[in-house]
């Protein structure tokens, strides 16, 4: 069965170029009012209800802005992969894996203000593998391997469905590879990744939590075959 992680078939019309210009005027009117203290998401209710913005528009409007200072505080704190050289990386596992399983299924993938990229699956706590489940797991350790990482933690949600298929899938694949690894199943991740640095992730609270973070999605090679769509 061919799941397609992260497609919807309204997307051409979401996402079209006249589409495209009405999100970029609308998150114009979104960025100033957080930068002015308004809550994100009642902000694009209101301007989404203004430019009659579908929720799957005003979802990807949300996940690719952020306040200035945001944007500054996330730059301050983010590394290259190439300084990782070495020393630990502290994966955000759903979140990284997802996005890679999204861009192979070539989905829509977001092109964020702080520079990450960002999926629309939006799983809501349900999660089951695909086919393209191993290529994403091999793309992330063929890059971090490539980087000459010495050990690898890979933290995933245990409230999320088959998140122990997907361990046992990552043990299977790590084998090809000559790290030190951790997969662990945890139920609060985010508050385990608020203390660590060279975190991989693109969820926007960790990022504005986490002493370092590295932007692995966006070091991906086949990235550059696939349709990033700029919403801001």
């Amino acid at each position: 069965m061919d799941a397609k992680r992260g497609y919807v078939p309204e997307d051409e019309r979401n996402f079209s170029s006249k589409a495209l210009e009405t999100m970029k005027t609308a998150s114009r009117h979104i960025s100033f009012l957080i930068n002015e203290g308004y809550d994100l998401k009642q902000a694009t209710v209101f301007v989404g209800n203004h430019f009659l913005l579908s929720e799957r528009q005003r979802l990807a409007i949300m996940r690719s802005l952020a306040t200035d200072r945001q944007l500054r505080d996330r730059k301050d704190r983010q590394v290259q992969l190439s300084e990782a050289a070495g020393k630990e990386v502290w994966i955000d596992g759903f979140n990284i894996i997802i996005t890679l399983e999204v861009m192979l299924s070539n989905s829509i993938l977001l092109n964020s203000m702080d520079g990450t990229i960002r999926d629309l699956a939006a799983l809501r706590g349900t999660y089951r593998l695909i086919p393209e489940t191993n290529d994403a797991i091999r793309l992330i350790f063929t890059v971090l391997r490539d980087a000459s990482v010495r050990r690898v933690n890979i933290l995933l949600d245990e409230p999320v469905s088959n998140s122990g298929r997907l361990k046992a899938r990552i043990a299977d694949i790590a084998e090809e590879y000559m790290f030190e690894l951790d997969i662990r199943i945890l139920r609060e991740v985010d508050w385990v990744l608020y203390e660590k640095e060279n975190v991989i992730t693109s969820d926007s609270v960790i990022l504005d939590h986490c002493s370092s973070w590295i932007n692995l999605a966006a070091q991906c090679p086949d990235l550059k075959k696939t349709g990033l769509f700029k919403v801001w």
